[in-house]
């Protein structure tokens, strides 16, 4: 008889510590987890160049403006990149596995020390419906198209729901675990969910911060009410608040009153402000001095007594201490100062009344029914299914952090969290696995103008799903074998083929390559290919490698190479899924490798200006990835061809240029993007053209690199020298 959940619950709360406990044991292992820098964004998008340029042509970086942190180009090397301290932080967007980026965060590095105890507020809206279909629509001129997720997107989505509501917490427990970690000792923990697994979750919380440290269940109204229903309407979330320590950082934030509620409370005004009129007395008569009469106004006749509002009294006597003043001295004080209105009748019928002024408004509750999902209309509104209002990111930011905080979400989504972290001053990291959630989050950050920020990565899922697939006894030797022969070649003896990577095509005399799906295939794989081709076994008239993933710079690199010996050719990116589905029975005929895709420039334009040096960067072309190697419908791929067979520039999604590339890190000082529709009012195409002045004047070559991402989330380099 299988075990209910609630039987597996107290193994699955172990398994997830002692996994956590595993990645922190293995943060002082020489294999430790990094992040790799793919790009230093600073926001200065087509339509702000203007400003930007006229800012850096007079002589301050455009970021001192606001009293910011330096302009990237004023930035001497990675250790500022990335340096200690809060001055010299730079928020981050990592794309990835977050328990991979939360192990990397905890490792640290030579530029970048732990972070563990240095978050101040975690807030986090992992996804909680396991029917939810993770498709993306892309929009293209002559229609849209859907791209199922990527190979590492199905393999974490569909590993969450394998065993339903169990396979989910297996997957959050061991994150929770590490948040804890990286909480500061007065820091908090938002998780918001729904009703589907929330009880569970708040058990596996219980366990891992301790029931008391457990501060509120928070509802939120999320729509609004709903009919037909066979049941009571779902209409609210749950987020569970937990803190590291009873120490907790807090500060109190109010929501606006209702405005029902003023209109029917707050009805008179004076030179003092908005206000009602309330009570001075409480119930019950006492033996003290606060059920004498005051003036002519007996408390007793009623069965009352005095109750003075001290905080009015307080803002009356500032720092002096009440003492020992009665009560009636205390109202002759208030009423002096205009807090309380007497009635108008002088003969003891009426009693006065306490005039209790419009504050800042209620505390923030427990149950938030003021603040309404995003419309269809909304300006915020990015399309993402799952997108939470800036309002209440908003308050939740301010009630549990402060200006100098580090706030963190590891679900990074359309990036709400870090645009209100942005707007209201705080330091901010953020993440997700897919690529579409990536580039909405980048795009939006750069929309409002955010400070310098990192675009990093870290490892991806290849090898567990390949695990997943083949089974926990798996070798990467292994996959290599099944790739081999899918392409069509034999593998090589096992003395020359320590690896089990390499291999020949039976006709001819072609080495067939296959490079770790644990690498990002770059140059200096390809330059070992070349080695082997020229050593290995006598000699071979060609070498093809085969790679997984692989740098932004590889065309740049191939191109540098000039090797019509040397052919580099994608693994398809969905191999592993339809592995786990056909086995042994796909065909390699049935999988096709495809070509990379690469970006091309029209010659770069450098002149010298008196306000400093221009350069111009015109696209010219894009090829993309063979349709059929992307994660496409029949109908889809055909429509996909048409446009690039017709406008291939309509598929790149987002184009950025360092102009000064020094080899190693991408300074994205200039971007544009679809949707950008400032200049040229075409939401479905990117500028062609980036027009850069005021540049620093360089004296001797420049080299500019022009970096591009599709629709689909490949990425293109080309670099340059002018």
């Amino acid at each position: 008889m299988n075990k209910s959940l609630l039987e597996q619950l107290p193994e699955i709360v172990r398994n997830g510590k002692r996994r956590a406990g595993q990645i922190l044991e293995s943060l002082e292992g020489k294999t430790r987890i990094g992040l790799q820098t793919r790009e230093l964004v600073t926001p200065a998008r087509d339509s702000n160049w203007k400003e930007f340029a006229a800012v850096r042509a007079a002589g301050k970086p455009r970021a001192t403006v606001a009293g910011e942190m330096p302009l990237v180009n004023d930035l001497a090397g990675q250790g500022e990149l990335t340096g200690k301290g809060s001055q010299s932080w730079l928020n981050r967007l990592v794309y990835g596995d977050n328990l991979l980026a939360m192990a990397a965060l905890l490792a640290g590095d030579e530029q970048t020390p732990s972070l563990r105890g240095k978050i101040d507020l975690f807030y986090i809206d992992p996804p909680f419906d396991s029917k939810a279909d993770y498709r993306t629509k892309i929009t293209l001129p002559g229609g849209d198209v859907e791209q199922k997720p990527t190979v590492i997107e199905q393999f974490a989505y569909s590993d969450t729901w394998a065993d339903g509501t169990a396979s989910y917490l297996d997957m959050i427990v061991p994150r929770l675990c590490l948040m804890r970690e990286l909480l500061s000792e007065h820091g908090s923990l938002y998780v918001h969910l729904d009703w589907h697994v929330a009880h569970y979750v708040k058990l596996a919380l219980d366990d891992i911060f301790g029931k008391d440290l457990f501060v509120n269940e928070i509802i939120w109204k999320r729509t609004s009410a709903r009919s037909g229903s066979s049941r009571w309407g779902n209409i609210h979330d749950t987020l569970f608040l937990y803190a590291k320590s009873n120490n907790v950082l807090w500060n109190v934030v109010y929501q606006d009153y209702e405005q029902e509620y003023l209109d029917s409370k707050y009805r008179y005004s004076d030179a003092r402000g908005v206000y009602r009129l309330d009570n001075l007395f409480a119930p019950g008569v006492t033996s003290g001095d606060s059920s004498k009469p005051w003036r002519s106004y007996d408390p007793a006749k009623i069965g009352r007594h005095w109750a003075v509002p001290m905080e009015a009294l307080k803002s009356v006597l500032g720092d002096k201490d009440p003492g020992e003043m009665t009560s009636a001295q205390k109202l002759d004080l208030l009423c002096e100062h205009g807090f309380i209105q007497l009635p108008r009748k002088t003969d003891g019928s009426g009693f006065p009344q306490f005039k209790r002024y419009l504050a800042k408004g209620t505390p923030i509750q427990d149950v938030i029914t003021d603040l309404s999902p995003i419309n269809s209309q909304a300006k915020e509104r990015l399309g993402y299914d799952t997108q939470k209002p800036e309002t209440l990111l908003e308050r939740i930011i301010k009630a549990s952090s402060n200006e100098s905080s580090l706030v963190a979400d590891i679900f990074g989504g359309s990036g709400t969290t870090a645009a209100v972290a942005e707007k209201l001053g705080r330091r901010w990291i953020t993440s997700d696995l897919g690529k579409p959630a990536c580039m909405i989050m980048r795009k939006r950050l750069i929309d409002q103008d955010a400070r310098p920020f990192l675009f990093q990565a870290i490892g991806d899922y290849q090898v567990e799903a390949a695990r997943s697939t083949l089974g926990r006894k798996f070798r990467v030797g292994d996959l290599a074998q099944i790739v081999l022969g899918l392409y069509g070649a034999l593998p090589l003896p096992a003395e020359d083929n320590p690896g089990r990577n390499l291999g020949k095509v039976a006709e001819g005399r072609t080495l067939v390559f296959v490079d770790s799906p644990q690498k990002l295939t770059g140059l200096a794989t390809l330059k070992r290919a070349q080695e082997l081709r020229g050593s290995l076994l006598g000699g071979w008239d060609k070498v093809v490698v085969l790679g997984w993933n692989f740098t932004a710079d590889i065309g740049h690199a191939i191109t540098g190479l000039n090797d019509a010996k040397l052919e580099v050719l994608v693994i398809p990116p969905d191999l592993l899924d339809r592995l786990k589905k056909k086995g042994d029975k796909l065909k390699p005929e049935e999988v096709r490798f495809s070509t990379l895709q690469y970006l091309t420039v029209k010659p770069i334009e450098r002149k010298t200006l008196a306000s400093g040096e221009a350069v111009t960067v015109e696209l010219d072309n894009y090829v993309l990835l063979s349709p059929d190697a992307l994660n496409l419908e029949a109908k889809d791929k055909e429509r996909l061809q048409a446009v690039v067979n017709r406008d291939p520039l309509a598929l790149i999604e987002y184009w950025s240029v360092d102009p000064d590339y020094d080899g190693e890190i991408f300074r994205s000082v200039w971007q544009d993007y679809r949707g950008n529709t400032e200049n040229d009012r075409d939401p479905l195409h990117v500028a062609r053209k980036a027009e850069l002045s005021g540049l620093p004047v360089k004296a001797g070559k420049r080299l500019v690199c022009v970096r591009a991402v599709d629709v689909f989330g490949f990425e293109a380099e080309v670099v340059k020298e002018v």
